[in-house]
């Protein structure tokens, strides 16, 4: 009887937790994406601060702490008219290649508001191995979604610290599910 009390006073917060709420930011002619509550934009120095790259992100939204984000990009592609499940391969090898060690937790294609997306949920592992003073491996959390339309890619990435997974999933989730494309 103990146990099953237990049990029950652990459970209780998941079912009184509530859905994320979230803000519609619009990003353009045809996209809208819900940002979570507390997240706020990230200016374009702390982008190419965070981001390098030659390709930006559309946008970048993180927590006050600036250890989660939600990013979108658009980036060519020449895989207009292929199919998703083909290409659900294809990114998933890509995944791979970027990290260490990749364990996923869901991979699947899904309908979001009338469009099907590519999905991709999972916990990257980058370890330095060049040298003999290893550092820390870095662990993250990752969500991440994949469209085409035209010959454009949309990608849209969550990412938290690995450890923090359990909080920040739901919102993930909820993030991934209120992508709405024209």
């Amino acid at each position: 009887m103990k146990i099953l009390s237990f049990l029950l006073l652990l459970s209780f917060p998941a079912l009184a937790q509530k859905a994320p709420k979230l803000t519609s930011a619009k990003l353009g002619s045809g996209l809208t994406v819900g940002v979570p509550a507390g997240f706020a934009p990230l200016p374009d120095d702390g982008i190419a601060v965070k981001y390098p790259s030659p390709r930006r992100p559309l946008a970048v939204y993180s927590n006050p702490s600036g250890r989660v984000d939600y990013s979108v990009a658009v980036r060519p592609t020449t895989f207009e008219s292929m199919d998703y499940a083909v290409l659900l391969k294809i990114y998933k090898s890509s995944i791979q290649r970027l990290y260490t060690k990749v364990d996923f937790l869901k991979e699947d294609i899904r309908t979001v508001n009338g469009r099907d997306f590519m999905y991709f949920e999972f916990v990257s592992t980058v370890s330095d191995s060049r040298h003999t003073n290893q550092l820390a491996p870095i662990k993250r959390y990752q969500v991440v979604q994949y469209a085409i339309q035209g010959q454009q890619l949309y990608v849209f990435t969550f990412v938290a610290p690995s450890e923090e997974q359990a909080q920040w999933q739901p919102t993930a989730q909820a993030v991934m599910g209120a992508i709405v494309m024209k």
